[in-house]
């Protein structure tokens, strides 16, 4: 495929980046549909389709959007044999079109989003929930500023043998990585292939990733991406982010896995969202001091506090997420706030006046960017425009202060579908198929008998 060839329909960026790839005109395209647990769905085209996928879009089932995490349609959720498993339109998000430096051969990804039949998008989409909330933001000439922080564990591909992960072994020593190094730069030199090939990766795909930290576990790292104020592209950047990390560990023979909490005993992985706000002018509207914090940033920390309860299934979407919250593990057991303070939930970051901004602590890596983006930015929001107070800042340790509060999965599902919030900010179609998504995920999960029912339960009672 050369400049004259090329398809006429691809925008003018995603047209630049398929020519400067050599051998594009061979290439293979995978088109992503991110699911509502942010799985990555779709097809694998030729790059001589894509023109017609400009053009018209590709055909993908309804119920995809909200298949439950084993990759089955939940037919509770009424997108599934009510209405024939019908197909939507998706069609590509402009400027997405990225190579894929991983793979052996020539290769693009290209996200998509799904059309609802009618004319508009699809507003149970994720990507789509996210765009009805900064929808409220526009109108008031407000622009989010994000980013997000990223922790992952790098496990060996083999488990060991209870059939639990692993850490991976140390090149130098022969012996597993069992050390809990916070900081570590040996633990970033021991993985350097690893991490030089996602940097690589995002250098190509032209991923905003900022800084590689090695965390507070054996083989747990976080990678920090630069804000942005574009909040649908800064989670675009999370997703494409996490599936280059995925695949570059399984190249290197270890698997990448953003579980909330794989190992018990040891840090769980978690999903931080540093926001700001900028007025018409620019101006940072939580622009501050710890000794005179601006109006906006503590209704922001308010409406967060108001809204935590209603938004709690986003931020820890599975039965494995409500094993990350315990306490003296740096997560959150409760809605404080706090300057420079890693024990609250809504942490305001040491830094100058003007680039005061919230880090939002509470959800998991598991969880799906564009519903977490979505609910600290509605959360922010409604507690502006309601005013609310947050109430003092906390000073020391936020877990000896506050009384410890251990979330369910059960709970957080019933208190999302019952939600007025949650159907207000987005959609009621939204809160039934979420909810409903959850609720068989549930059912399923709690259906299955596990080696520990066998061991405390099969001689002993």
């Amino acid at each position: 495929m050369n400049r004259e060839t090329a398809p006429s329909a691809l925008p003018p960026e995603d047209l630049q980046t398929l020519l400067g790839v050599p051998g594009h005109a061979e290439a293979q395209v995978d088109l992503l549909l991110p699911d509502s647990n942010g799985v990555l769905r779709g097809k694998r085209v030729a790059a001589q389709s894509l023109e017609k996928v400009y053009a018209g879009g590709v055909c993908l089932p309804m119920s995809l959007v909200a298949a439950d995490i084993t990759g089955n349609t939940v037919e509770e959720t009424g997108l599934g044999y009510d209405i024939g498993d019908e197909d939507r339109i998706c069609r590509p998000v402009p400027g997405s079109l990225r190579p894929v430096p991983w793979s052996p051969r020539p290769a693009f990804q290209l996200l998509l989003r799904m059309e609802d039949g009618q004319g508009g998008w699809f507003e149970a989409h994720p990507r789509r929930v996210l765009e009805r909330v900064l929808d409220r933001y526009r109108a008031l000439g407000i622009v989010p500023v994000l980013a997000v922080e990223l922790e992952f564990y790098l496990f060996d591909r083999l488990a060991d043998a209870d059939g639990r992960p692993q850490a991976t072994i140390n090149a130098s020593s022969g012996r597993r990585n069992a050390s809990t190094q916070v900081y570590s730069i040996d633990d970033l030199d021991e993985n350097a292939a690893f991490i030089d090939a996602v940097a690589q990766a995002c250098r190509a795909q032209h991923i905003p990733a900022d800084t590689a930290v090695a965390e507070y576990a054996p083989g747990q790292f976080e990678i920090n991406l630069k804000h942005r104020d574009d909040a649908l592209a800064a989670c675009d950047d999370a997703i494409l982010l996490k599936r280059a990390i995925k695949a570059i560990a399984q190249q290197q023979g270890a698997l990448a896995s953003f579980m909330a909490k794989p190992l018990a005993g040891q840090a769980g992985s978690g999903l931080h969202l540093h926001v700001s706000l900028l007025d018409a002018q620019g101006r940072n509207l939580f622009s501050g001091h710890e000794a005179g914090p601006a109006d906006a940033l503590r209704h922001a920390v308010g409406g967060l506090q108001a809204s935590a309860r209603d938004n709690l299934l986003l931020f820890a979407p599975h039965a494995n997420s409500y094993r990350r919250f315990v306490a003296n593990a740096f997560v959150p057991l409760n809605d404080s706030w706090g300057f420079n303070n890693r024990t609250v939930a809504m942490r305001i970051p040491h830094s100058d006046a003007a680039n005061t901004r919230i880090e939002h602590r509470i959800a998991g890596a598991d969880a799906n960017p564009y519903l977490v983006a979505a609910a600290v930015l509605a959360g922010m929001l409604h507690g502006i425009e309601q005013r609310l107070d947050p109430g003092p800042p906390v000073t020391g340790n936020a877990y000896e202060q506050f009384e410890v509060r251990t979330p369910y999965w059960r709970d957080a599902i019933e208190d999302f579908l019952g939600s007025s919030f949650a159907a207000d900010w987005y959609g009621a179609q939204f809160r039934h198929i979420y909810g409903q998504q959850k609720y068989k995920e549930m059912r399923d999960f709690d259906a299955l008998v596990t080696d520990l029912d066998y061991a405390w339960y099969l001689r002993t009672v």
